[in-house]
């Protein structure tokens, strides 16, 4: 065990250099442990990468040349990572200054915790929860609940606990796990890879836990708008891209039957007779990806030391 670890975090910019200055802002007061931040810009327009704050030393800045999306600007700063914990860190957040050392901690003393997320409250209301660990997922309708979401914070989700997934929005891993693992799957491009991540990490016999002593501010939905078609596209394709990817037999037969009897027809009624054309044609594409691509070739990594 490295008594003086380092972190590696990494987080994703794309036209939103004065976000992630605010978050790079925040970090500059965390003092222990050990840390540097890898920000990757996702081919931001405009040359947005220019205007971040990269007078810290702890910054390394890099550039690629398309959007790679959420797991795949992750994986390319994993590339450029030194650390013995990644922490992936959504750019849209601030943090306690504390928020580091007790993730660390609880990593460095149990070998069998994989990932381990904060508690996560929002930015614009500090004492309302986001996320307080997740309940595990329903395997008819593939979607989850977080724990404490949109309650206020009164101390009563302080105790840590096993959760089945970690957050997107920060989670750390040790490095170990990622050479175990493997690196997120780029195939979902934006949304669901951290769970397809997470039972990946708990398949191999690992735990995910939530540790409250760490806290995030999430400045919720800057990246991408709460009624957005593409939201729409990818959370409905990517739902059952996950069933594709982690079930098998009766367990992948049930929900296919609940998408293709109920879901799929519930929605496509909701979104036309809303008038919701944009909607209306990103979640009939979602669904027809699926035909389109009948066989997955899977673009997740082992990790390399």
């Amino acid at each position: 065990m490295n008594e003086k670890p380092i972190v590696s975090i990494i987080t994703i910019n794309y036209n939103q250099s004065a976000v992630t200055n605010a978050l790079l802002e925040s970090l500059n007061k965390v003092k222990s442990p050990s840390f540097e931040v890898i920000v990757v810009d996702n081919a931001s327009g405009n040359e947005d990468h220019k205007n971040i704050n990269t007078s810290y030393p702890f910054v390394k800045l890099v550039l690629s040349k398309t959007n790679l999306g959420f797991a795949g600007g992750n994986n390319l700063g994993y590339q450029y990572a030194s650390g013995d914990y990644i922490l992936l860190l959504n750019n849209d957040t601030e943090v306690d200054p504390e928020f580091m050392l007790p993730m660390v901690e609880l990593l460095q003393n149990d070998a069998k915790i994989g990932a381990v997320s904060p508690k996560i409250r929002y930015f614009d209301h500090p004492d309302t929860i986001q996320y307080a660990g997740f309940s595990p997922m329903n395997m008819l309708t593939l979607r989850m609940h977080a724990w404490g979401f949109k309650e206020q914070d009164r101390g009563q989700h302080d105790t840590r606990k096993r959760t089945d997934f970690a957050h997107g929005c920060a989670m750390m891993i040790p490095r170990r796990v990622i050479n175990d693992v493997g690196t997120m799957c780029e195939d979902y491009f934006l949304y669901y890879e951290e769970h397809d991540w997470s039972k990946r990490i708990r398949d191999a016999g690992y735990i995910i836990m939530y540790q409250p002593a760490s806290l995030v501010l999430h400045k919720e939905s800057i990246s991408i708008r709460k009624d957005s078609s593409l939201k729409t596209y990818y959370l409905n394709r990517n739902r059952i891209l996950f069933m594709r990817r982690n079930l098998k037999g009766v367990s992948r037969l049930v929900p296919t039957l609940y998408l293709i009897c109920i879901s799929i027809p519930k929605n496509l009624l909701v979104f036309l007779l809303s008038g919701k054309k944009e909607h209306l044609t990103a979640y009939w594409k979602a669904i027809t990806w699926h035909f389109e691509h009948s066989v997955l070739h899977s673009s997740q990594k082992k990790a390399q030391n």
